[in-house]
């Protein structure tokens, strides 16, 4: 390997990188320069993981020992793509070298000091669903009557508990705040979540929350091992530092206490986790909780066109907390980010399928497609369309839409409406109820499986047990008023406005977006006129029951569906930003909370700088069936400058309606439809797409 001289301060020191060919002038001065506290802004597509492998490569070359070398990441998968890289730069591996996650580090350290806490060294980690099992134990040991009043499910109870303890918050303010439905419990709850404690302490055990809690502890209360710890590692660096919690951030200054060499690497622009408690202030007040703070920004954007980037720094900067950056492209200039307004819902996913088909024709592989959302619900449409197009796609962020639990479960209540012998659907639909067992379930379904119709099956007398009886009648209440009704859209709405909304409320922490899902369901339903013909077409979809078409292939290439969310770290030739309205993104909820407006707008940022070279903004100007709702651009649309965008009008070949959203026929389009230059977005006249489209 040929070596080089390089001049650092003041020291000849031969190297074997050449740094200055390797790295930009910006990802130079971190390598260079990233002695004692440092904060490095690294703008999205700018080179973070190359800058944070080079300086690990650059301090062993300086003669800094492997051990003394800390690097935190926050998933095993870049932790040991640096580490690979590393050993890639200096021909060996950089053994001794401390990389990993937040939570593999802690394993480690409290692996050695366990017995400092109260713990041995062979403590157990309680993964999610061990942790939910012991939590449901506590429910049953404290013999809480769960049946009087639905009680939170233990998966409920232990995000409860998990929010608080990684957001400094107490587990009541967290109810307060974030579970209000479940407040007249808060004493009961503390009691569950006070036993699950001591419950995990008298096992020897610790969950993954423990994990950080417990080296935290033992970090603030043993100022000798603080030390001791602070003094092996010399050099200690963060990666991705702007989805910290306050524990991770108390860990990392701890940890860094004695040399004070300690480099974070972030980008305050993609700070979106606040929902898991990721805190933004870690990033933001660095300088301030580190004086002597020299800040570092990577701007270059080795990933999007000009064009695009144009849109992001436009979009980024309406925010008021934020380090100020401007991206630049290092590609060449190519076409704007396409604006396309849809009629319908229909319209836009018949929008999506034909173009990305069309970018297929024109040489960009589906792999290289991806079309993102702020919500799982507003993907339904267009699942539906690529399924008709043969569109073989990859769902990330979630289950498939009539995968999902909540999804069949309605789907087994408009089963029972239509056939009453269906076994499968009433074991589905008794599961939900209060006080009904598997055995319970089963003595019921017996009873009443030769009966010819609903009403006969109501007006059965049954043996049901006391405990079940108040649940029985609660849903033969619900069944009595869902034979009286034939619209596909109001039996939806029966099940999901009655006794099933509260078993959702108490069952999945993200129960307002499973409610969402349901509404968007019913919205899909206003296009049949009979449940029949509903429940054929969800039956015989390619993904429902999660069965897979004869002669698929699992690496057969797919363009990918994702959440924004999950799209984090990723990037395409071409994205699609669907469902763009405005009382769906910005989501109304994160406008309550303090600072949701502009982690949504960064969440918007995040959609914009996944695409390198071709970007589509779409939403419905209408939504509904019978009311043909009328919605607005999203508020991020509306901010941006007149001329980033491309206005693309579509063309239809009859009128709009039920007509459109259920027929076979295909929208007529050109490729890319009429293209106009887009004016200021806020002075557009959106009624007017209503006729022109």
């Amino acid at each position: 390997m040929k070596e080089f001289v390089l001049q650092d301060e003041g020291n000849q020191n031969r190297l074997k990188i050449n740094y200055q060919e390797e790295l930009n002038p910006e990802q130079l001065d971190v390598v260079l320069h990233g002695d004692g506290p440092c904060l490095v802004l690294a703008g999205a597509g700018s080179g973070k993981t190359r800058t944070i492998t080079y300086r690990v490569a650059y301090l062993l070359e300086r003669g800094v020992a492997p051990g003394a070398i800390l690097l935190v990441t926050f998933t095993n998968k870049a932790s040991k793509e640096m580490l690979a890289r590393v050993e890639s730069l200096l021909g060996s591996y950089p053994t001794g070298l401390w990389g990993g996650t937040f939570h593999s580090v802690a394993n480690r350290l409290l692996r050695i000091y366990a017995s400092e806490i109260g713990y041995t060294k062979n403590f157990t980690i309680l993964d999610e669903e061990d942790a939910k099992a012991l939590v449901k134990a506590c429910v049953q040991t404290l013999d809480i009557d769960t049946s009087a009043r639905r009680f939170p499910s233990p998966g409920v109870v232990h995000a409860m508990a998990s929010y608080a303890r990684n957001s400094g918050q107490t587990l009541r303010a967290v109810v307060e705040n974030k579970y209000q439905n479940f407040y007249e419990l808060i004493s009961t709850i503390e009691r569950v979540v006070d036993l699950y404690e001591a419950r995990k302490k008298d096992a020897d055990s610790m969950d993954f929350d423990d994990l950080l809690l417990k080296l935290r502890e033992l970090l603030f209360t043993r100022d000798d091992i603080r030390r001791r710890l602070a003094a092996q590692f010399r050099y200690v660096l963060v990666d991705e530092y702007q989805d910290t919690n306050v524990v991770q951030s108390e860990i990392v200054r701890q940890l860094s206490s004695e040399h004070g060499h300690v480099l974070v690497v972030g980008d305050d622009a993609q700070s979106i986790y606040s929902f898991r408690a990721a805190q933004i202030r870690n990033i933001l007040g660095f300088p301030e909780t580190h004086p002597g703070t020299k800040t570092f920004r990577l701007t270059t954007n080795y990933r999007s066109t000009p064009e695009i980037l144009a849109v992001a720094n436009a979009t980024i900067q309406k925010n008021q907390e934020q380090f100020e950056k401007n991206l630049s492209s290092v590609r060449g200039s190519a076409e704007r980010p396409n604006l396309v307004p849809a009629q319908s819902s229909a319209q836009e996913a018949q929008f999506i399928a034909q173009r990305v088909l069309a970018l297929r024709s024109e040489g960009t592989p589906l792999s290289e497609m991806a079309v993102l959302f702020r919500a799982a619900f507003h993907s339904q449409t267009l699942e539906f369309e690529l399924m008709k197009r043969d569109i073989p796609y990859e769902y990330r962020g979630g289950m498939k839409f009539f995968e999902r639990a909540h999804v069949k479960d309605v789907i087994a209540h408009l089963r029972l409406r239509l056939n009453t012998h269906d076994e499968v659907a009433w074991m589905r639909v008794l599961s939900l109820m209060n006080g009904i067992g598997l055995a319970t379930a089963q003595r019921i379904v017996s009873q009443i499986r030769d009966a010819s119709s609903l009403d006969e099956v109501l007006t059965r007398s049954l043996a049901i047990p006391s405990r079940a009886q108040a649940s029985w009648g609660t849903l033969c209440k619900l069944l009595l008023k869902l034979s009286r009704e034939d619209l596909p859209s109001d039996l939806i709405r029966m099940v999901t406005g009655g006794d099933y909304q509260d078993y959702l409320r108490a069952e999945y922490p993200d129960f307002m977006d499973r409610l969402e899902d349901l509404e968007q369901f019913a919205i899909f339903a206003e296009g049949y006129a009979d449940l029949r013909s509903l429940l054929d077409e969800v039956s015989l979809s390619a993904d429902f029951g999660s069965v897979r078409e004869q002669g698929s292939s699992e690496d057969e290439e797919k363009i990918v569906l994702s959440t924004i969310h999950q799209a984090k770290g990723l990037e395409w030739d071409a994205v699609f930003v669907m469902h763009l309205c405005n009382d769906k993104f910005p989501n109304p909820r994160a406008l309550t909370e303090a600072g949701g407006l502009e982690e949504e707008r960064r969440l918007f940022y995040v959609a914009t700088t996944r695409a390198r070279k071709h970007l589509f903004f779409t939403y419905p100007i209408t939504s509904g069936y019978d009311t043909m709702m009328l919605s607005q651009p999203s508020l991020f649309l509306e901010e941006l400058p007149g001329g980033l965008l491309e206005e693309v009008r579509l063309k239809r070949s009859f009128m709009a309606g039920a007509a459109l959203e259920n027929s076979d026929a295909t929208i007529v389009l050109d490729a890319l439809g009429e293209r106009t230059p887009s004016k200021d977005v806020s002075k557009m006249s959106f009624l007017r797409g209503v006729d022109e489209l």
